[in-house]
């Protein structure tokens, strides 16, 4: 059985819908980012980079246990561990890859930083909510062309790609768009918040979030916690 340590973030989500798309079996541990629990040694110990999620699984590659850090990798792991939604052939696997990497890359590296500055920020900067805000309408409308011309957003096929890059997604409100204004991005939106993986996904650890940030938590999110340990 995976242990998986995680929270439920839009990079948790999305590896808890990864492991109840493939139907692995898996125990999932809270680790409250908010309490810093991710500074934890038990945690860092498979996870350097403080952050979730992370996951540990007793059955490796070569029969050993492994350790995987990094949303992105933990997906790919679980993809070539399950042999599902990932293509086997060389041309559909970099379709799917490029857009995962462009959910690491970019979009969650730009909608984090638009949650941060309308949502979290202690002040409020116009400049930077305006900057994110448009960032993330760019990013939605690449995803609209994209999908305008693929049912999927790495192929024909629902992949790692949809999985990685529709948590992201979910908070369209607070991010300052509307889905309205992009059709084919609606569509793709709602036929995956309608698998039932994805709802069991999505309630994975859902209970013990909570959306105000007090001054401790900003701290081990965004401040003086988060450096010190490092």
């Amino acid at each position: 059985m995976i242990d998986v340590y995680s929270w439920a973030t839009p990079n948790g989500i999305k590896v808890h819908i990864m492991l109840e798309e493939c139907g692995l079996a898996y125990r999932a541990h809270p680790v409250n980012i908010g309490a810093g629990e991710q500074f934890q040694p038990e945690f860092l110990a498979i996870s350097p980079n403080n952050k979730i999620p992370a996951i540990r699984d007793p059955d490796g590659p070569d029969g050993e246990p492994i350790s995987v850090f990094e949303s992105g990798a933990i997906l790919l792991y679980l993809a070539g561990k399950s042999g599902r939604f990932l293509p086997t052939d060389d041309r559909g696997r970099y379709e799917v890859l490029q857009w995962l990497m462009f959910q690491i890359g970019g979009l969650g590296l730009m909608l984090g930083q638009n949650h941060h500055f309308r949502l979290y920020a202690p002040e409020k900067i116009p400049y930077a909510i305006n900057r994110y805000t448009n960032e993330a309408k760019r990013l939605y409308g690449v995803i609209e062309r994209r999908l305008a011309a693929s049912r999927w957003l790495g192929g024909d096929a629902y992949s790692i790609a949809d999985m990685a890059v529709w948590p992201w997604l979910r908070n369209w409100e607070k991010q300052g768009v509307r889905l309205s204004d992009y059709p084919h991005l609606d569509r793709w939106f709602t036929v995956i918040a309608n698998r039932s993986a994805v709802q069991l996904g999505v309630a994975v650890l859902s209970e013990l979030r909570r959306p105000a940030y007090d001054e401790s938590a900003r701290s081990a999110l965004f401040g003086e916690m988060q450096y010190s340990k490092r």
